[in-house]
């Protein structure tokens, strides 16, 4: 019993075993984080909107889609390093597992100095040029500028746990997510229910938590001594190793900017409706959150498995993990629709009792439930490309989604729903995720061709996957 509890401590070789089995054992932990580490911003907007307001719950969301824009850094590094990790896990090449996580380590620094510097200059220009609302304007620049003061937590918090689930570790990572989930439940509570410090209380309750996950999983990931040296020497970035990380993982980071940039778009289209469609698409999308959670983990689930087994050249596993993470996935998604179709009346309860918001944001949800079965498909099939080595796929497709699909479909439909002579936001809300529902489903269908025409088969980078 002792040395089956240790085991689960400890990383996860995904070469040997049931394939199905692997995936379970490494999604359920990875599920749970992803749950708590979505309640980070969660919680803030159900405290929020409880003891400040609307227009409070409003600015968070209004904030989102800019924070989200400059992750894209991090989202690059974390992918590509996961992907090199996870191969070289594999592969048992030890030296090159070396210097992929000290080339990591610096990358992340480097970036999170460019992020800090950079978010306060551009808050207020960027919100002023969405046309956010006035009310809200203030809330949203204080919410923004204090996250970007303590982005550090943030940054190395998703890369460093991203390293230890390409080396199969989704256990620790679990851990000191709940850790600082716990605790940023009640600095929320305590900062701004009872300090009364607003949308400010909510961000420094984050960036506290935030930090003290990064820093436990930095303490972790460098105990981890038996599969890896960090030194001086391997800290030093490695100009082949840095643009082997840059080409895995610029095109995941340049989906998310692209992902980033179109949200952005639209959310200039969502200010334009006002307060009560801003506070209720704030409430959509933290339930879409949860929502998402199995989509991602299984994806993530389907990297690292992916990357494990084509670094060992066991490409046969990693098209029968292929298979069981899809059903998987597909399985839980249709319960969780009929789950949000069923309650998601009650859902919106947690965060207001406004009913012209819940009406609207009943009416958003139930328009996107079916579309996180498609989801499902885009997500885990795309984690297999990536984890193989094709991060460019993934890329265009989002590209195809994003730009070519979603944002036209968005401002065409709410034109059409104008009343004649109408200006911008005079339109019906309900585009802004019909449009989103239909990207999806393009999305899953232009993914399972990619997949099947396997072009992702020869992408490996370790030297046992280009013996075979």
């Amino acid at each position: 019993m002792a040395g089956r509890l240790s085991s689960l401590f400890q990383a996860q070789d995904m070469t040997v075993g049931s394939p199905t089995r692997n995936l379970v054992r490494f999604s359920v932990p990875l599920l749970i984080g992803n749950m708590a580490q979505q309640l980070y911003s969660t919680v803030d907007s159900i405290v929020v909107g409880n003891y400040v307001g609307d227009s409070a719950l409003a600015a968070i969301g209004a904030s989102g889609p800019v924070i989200n824009l400059l992750l894209v850094l991090f989202m690059g590094v974390s992918v590509g390093a996961s992907v090199m990790a996870s191969q070289y896990f594999g592969a048992k090449e030890r030296d090159s597992l070396s210097q992929t996580i000290g080339t990591t380590i610096t990358a992340t620094l480097a970036c999170t100095i460019f992020v800090m510097i950079l978010g306060p200059i551009i808050t207020r220009p960027v919100m002023s040029m969405l046309d956010t609302p006035k009310d809200i304007f203030d809330m949203a620049c204080d919410y923004m500028l204090i996250l970007f003061l303590g982005f550090i937590g943030s940054a190395f918090y998703n890369v460093i746990s991203g390293v230890l689930r390409g080396l199969g570790d989704s256990i620790m990572p679990l851990v000191f997510l709940l850790t600082a989930c716990i605790l940023n439940i009640g600095l929320d509570i305590w900062f701004v229910a009872g300090f009364k410090m607003g949308v400010a209380g909510a961000a420094w309750a984050t960036i506290v938590s935030q930090f003290i996950s990064g820093v436990l999983c930095m303490v972790r990931l460098l105990k981890m001594r038996e599969h890896f040296t960090v030194t001086l020497r391997t800290l030093w970035p490695k100009v082949s190793f840095v643009k082997r990380l840059c080409k895995l993982g610029l095109p995941s980071g340049l989906t998310q900017a692209i992902f980033s940039l179109a949200m952005i778009v639209v959310q200039n289209l969502t200010n334009s409706f006002g307060t009560a469609v801003l506070a209720a698409n704030t409430v959509v999308m933290r339930v879409d959150g949860f929502a998402m959670m199995p989509n991602f983990t299984f994806g993530s689930a389907m990297t690292t498995y992916t990357g494990q087994n084509m670094g060992a050249g066991r490409l046969d596993r990693t098209e029968k993990g292929a298979k069981s993470g899809v059903i998987m996935g597909v399985s839980v998604s249709v319960v969780l629709v009929g789950l949000i179709l069923l309650f998601g009346k009650y859902l919106m309860l947690m965060f207001t009792d406004t009913p012209e918001v819940i009406r609207l944001g009943q009416q958003m949800l139930n328009t996107l439930a079916v579309g996180y079965i498609a989801m499902s498909v885009t997500q885990i099939l795309s984690g297999v490309m990536r984890g193989a080595g094709d991060t460019m796929t993934p890329m265009w497709i989002s590209f195809i989604t994003t730009v070519i699909v979603r944002v036209p479909v968005a401002y065409g439909l709410e034109f059409l729903t104008r009343p004649e002579g109408g200006a911008m936001g005079s339109g019906e809300p309900t585009p802004l995720f019909l449009s989103l529902l239909i990207s999806w489903v393009v999305g899953a269908v232009l993914t399972t061709i990619a997949y099947l025409r396997g072009k992702w088969k020869k992408k490996a980078i370790t030297e046992k996957a280009m013996e075979d």
